[in-house]
């Protein structure tokens, strides 16, 4: 996405405040244009066309939001609206976010950058912003009631404050966050170092996202805003796998992947082919004695974890929390086992009162991936995702990262599948025409005498 795809729209209404006063009617045309980005789709980096140099993040599946510079001061407005996210093809939810997307955009400025954030409220309640992990001015925290008023619906709030150390946050509400938040309110904000940093490296591709998640019962477009713990749609920067971007790096590329969880429970995020190290936190870099290589690292709730790798493996890599009901989509949690159960004639009996009843699991739940249930209106697949071998069985929190020799610096753009060399892919064994002769068999431990092993659906033998 270039800046000039960005659609402008002004704040609107009349009577807006800055710093919870009064501005006239003459001064809202000082307040910069509020950028608007309604596609899904991953936007490019955006290199700064003027103040301090750096090296920008790519967001998965959002985009980075435009400034203006004004007597030396990043000028950045944020407009906190309903929204419509469309979280994969086909199925749209209707949020709470910033600049017509959920998460809203990310904010990138540079180490001692002094900001000025607008703030116009055109949510049906009032809001805040908090800027998480900053510090700031406490009067700049954004809570709601502690720090500032409120942000009425119709009203401007102006934050000002310096970007004072390198690292990656996030920003969301202080005002009726179990609403908001469940809504969607919430994005990411980058401070990159003013120069070279002892304990930041320069990375070749710098990717940036928060995990998210909702309650969205099937049929329904506007997430349960009450759950607490049963989320039923596991997202990526509010996108669910096949629907999330893949990341991909030449070969040889170091990569930085910047992790916040804005969920209410943990995420152990997993890459497969690589390890990584754990390089920063929201509280800042993390020194060098402290790192290990990893595998897998934990985001807890509010956190921001930064790994780094070289992708030095080709192929297409597994990346995904390792939770695996947040690998899929809405599923029912209240859905018994049918494991080894004979549903035949009680299927036939049910779709005499519910014609499209479907019977789940009597062999396990990976028959769901390929079949075609009927679903009601906007409900995402509990099982979904095509690879080039079949059905991928996964959803929710999953993507890819795609390593290629020949992919070109700067290129952001999806290879399609790899191609995996001759002799290198798991295959079908085929038994030989004339088998090896039995190994012998070892001696195992002694049983003790009223030991029982049972067969499923047979009987114990003792």
């Amino acid at each position: 996405m270039q800046r000039r795809q960005l659609l402008t729209r002004m704040a609107q209404g009349a009577g807006l405040a800055v710093a919870a006063t009064a501005v006239h009617r003459a001064a809202l045309a000082a307040l910069p244009e509020p950028p608007t980005q309604t596609s899904a789709e991953t936007a490019g980096p955006l290199f700064p066309p003027n103040g301090r140099p750096y090296r920008p993040v790519v967001t998965l599946n959002g985009w980075t939001l435009p400034w203006r510079m004004k007597d030396g001061v990043k000028e950045f407005h944020l407009v906190a609206e309903p929204v419509v996210r469309e979280m994969a093809p086909g199925f749209r939810v209707n949020m709470w976010g910033y600049n017509g997307q959920s998460p809203g955009p990310t904010i990138e400025v540079v180490e001692g950058d002094r900001v000025r954030i607008f703030v116009t409220n055109r949510l049906p309640e009032h809001t805040t912003v908090h800027w998480h992990g900053q510090r700031l001015p406490n009067g700049m925290d954004g809570v709601g009631g502690l720090t500032q008023p409120h942000i009425e619906p119709g009203k401007t709030f102006v934050y000002e404050f310096v970007a004072r150390r390198p690292g990656t946050f996030m920003y969301h509400p202080h005002a009726d966050e179990m609403v908001q938040m469940a809504m969607g309110m919430m994005g990411l904000w980058i401070t990159h170092p003013k120069g070279r940093h002892p304990l930041i490296a320069e990375v070749d591709r710098d990717y940036a996202f928060l995990l998210n998640a909702f309650a969205v019962e099937p049929g329904s477009a506007t997430p349960q805003v009450n759950t607490m713990l049963d989320f039923n749609i596991w997202s990526w920067n509010s996108r669910v796998f096949p629907a999330i971007s893949p990341l991909v790096a030449r070969l040889g590329d170091r990569v930085r992947i910047r992790i916040g969880n804005l969920t209410m429970t943990n995420h152990p995020i997993h890459l497969h082919g690589h390890e990584f190290e754990v390089t920063g936190t929201d509280g800042g870099p993390v020194p060098r004695s402290a790192r290990w290589p990893e595998v897998t690292t934990d985001v807890a709730v509010g956190q921001m974890r930064q790994i780094e790798l070289i992708a030095d493996e080709p192929g297409d890599w597994a990346f995904h929390c390792h939770k695996s009901h947040h690998t899929m989509g809405a599923m029912g949690h209240n859905v018994p086992t049918m494991i080894g159960v004979d549903q035949t004639d009680l299927v036939e009996r049910i779709r005499k009162l519910v014609p499209d009843y479907m019977a789940m699991g009597d062999k396990g739940m990976a028959e769901m991936g390929s079949m075609e249930m009927p679903l009601p209106d906007n409900t995402f697949p509990m099982m979904t995702g095509v690879g080039p071998f079949g059905p991928l069985e996964m959803g929710g929190m999953f993507s890819v990262l795609k390593v290629r020799a020949d992919q070109k610096p700067g290129d952001y753009s999806d290879p399609g599948p790899y191609r995996q060399p001759p002799g290198t892919q798991a295959r079908e064994w085929v038994t030989p025409t004339e088998p090896p002769p039995p190994a012998p068999a070892a001696p195992g431990p002694a049983a003790p005498a009223n030991a029982q092993a049972h067969k499923p659906g047979g009987h114990a033998h003792h």
